[in-house]
């Protein structure tokens, strides 16, 4: 039996089976990341919900975790060497898994910086283009007079959607015909952009078909559709 006693994260959210990856998070776009790969890959985890509306991520059991205080983290304790890992930030826990596994990453050294480099455009563009259009359009940020921050990000939005189009043209998934965690890191936000933040109509997103066409293929997906919904809000 695995002992996760020296990790503070504990005391707040105790592990009911401390054997398996302990998960931290909450279903956002980039929370459902690690859910999503967990559920693809079949490791074996816990997932604990971290309450935003309680201020959970500031708390300093999570912050001794993650001291960025954002979802998601993870404690596996059965990481590198046989010794337990924390690991924070969505893209690290995907890279981290698919290495750990040796699933939804190639194993050739071209595929597998090609897929990082797709993985590290999600992260650098789409994720903070896409959560800054989300502000703008739908929530505070809609009431601002002047629109100008809100068309930046309704345009590069488009640039980036326009970046995926020509990408997916005849392609499967982003790398080809293999799903791998760069797919699984963007369409969680395409899904975001175009649902929850209800921008599809000012980014025009019926001009991506490809982008539309993947998407589908992705929330498809029976752990994706589980992922999507871990862990479950109370």
């Amino acid at each position: 039996m695995s002992d996760l006693s020296a990790f503070p994260i504990t005391r707040k959210w105790p592990a009911q089976h401390p054997d398996r990856i302990q998960l931290y998070s909450l279903p956002t776009p980039n929370g459902v990341k690690a859910s999503i790969m967990l559920e693809e890959t079949g490791l074996p985890y816990e997932v604990h919900l971290v309450r935003f509306e309680n201020n959970d991520q500031t708390s300093p059991e999570f912050i001794s975790l993650n001291p960025n205080n954002k979802i998601p983290a993870l404690i596996d304790p059965n990481g590198p060497d046989g010794k337990p890992l924390p690991l924070f930030e969505s893209g690290a826990i995907l890279l981290y898994l698919a290495d750990k596994t040796g699933r939804f990453i190639p194993q050739d050294g071209a595929g597998r910086y090609e897929t990082i480099q797709w993985l590290m455009f999600q992260m650098g563009g789409i994720g903070p283009m896409f959560g800054q259009l989300g502000f703008f359009h739908k929530f505070a940020g809609r009431e601002y007079e002047d629109k100008r921050p809100r068309d930046r990000y309704v345009a590069e939005s488009k640039r980036l959607l326009g970046v995926l189009e020509r990408r997916l043209e005849n392609r499967q998934w982003l790398m080809g015909d293999d799903y791998t965690i760069a797919d699984i890191a963007t369409f969680p936000w395409v899904r975001n952009l175009v649902g929850f933040y209800e921008a599809g109509e000012i980014v025009g997103f019926n001009d991506f078909p490809n982008v539309k066409r993947v998407l589908a293929a992705f929330v498809a997906r029976p752990a994706v559709a589980r992922g999507l919904e871990i862990p479950k809000r109370a």
